[in-house]
């Protein structure tokens, strides 16, 4: 069993890295009610299964929020000290962000401040999309520039951070 500090935790990692189990591992492991705010939207099959995986790996144990859109909101309304919140994934929240033309830069700061000035214990999830070869269209290096923008003023105030690589994860801070 690992205690998991009050505060923030950033775990990142590329698709398929482990990076979402750790991270539900993490908070299984605390003394905590776990609550699983999802920002993905289920627009296809693909989707579909993928959220019903992640649910069915965390069982009936979990309180599940959807906040595909309003995640600082639902972090408030659910905070609390008795609960251990995993919000899986902030690259999907950013996907919804841009789909729905909000403006990026202010609910990422938004985010951020929020983060820092919350108690309780927040563990985020997200993609880390900037390791790879310059994307070749402008919506996808917009993506990539926001969540790498995104990634390092969560990663400044947060307690921990991860890396997961092929299910391994390496403590980076904290």
């Amino acid at each position: 069993m690992r205690l998991l500090p009050s505060g923030t935790t950033l775990v990142l990692g590329g698709a398929r890295s482990g990076k979402s189990a750790f991270a539900e591992g993490l908070i299984e492991d605390a003394d905590l009610r776990p609550v699983y705010i999802a920002t993905g939207r289920a627009f296809d099959g693909e989707m579909k299964e993928r959220i019903r995986h992640h649910q069915d790996r965390r069982g009936g144990a979990w309180k599940t929020v959807e906040a595909p859109l309003e995640l600082i909101e639902a972090l408030a309304a659910e905070a609390g000290s008795d609960c251990a919140l995993l919000v899986d994934c902030l690259t999907l929240w950013l996907t919804n962000l841009m789909m729905d033309n909000r403006d990026i830069d202010a609910e990422s700061r938004a985010l951020a401040r929020f983060l820092k000035e919350s108690e309780g214990t927040v563990v985020l999830v997200s993609n880390e999309v900037g390791m790879g070869i310059v994307p070749e269209n402008r919506m996808a290096r917009e993506f990539r520039d926001y969540a790498g923008r995104l990634h390092q003023m969560i990663a400044a105030g947060a307690d921990e951070v991860y890396l997961v690589a092929a299910g391994l994860p390496l403590k980076m801070k904290g």
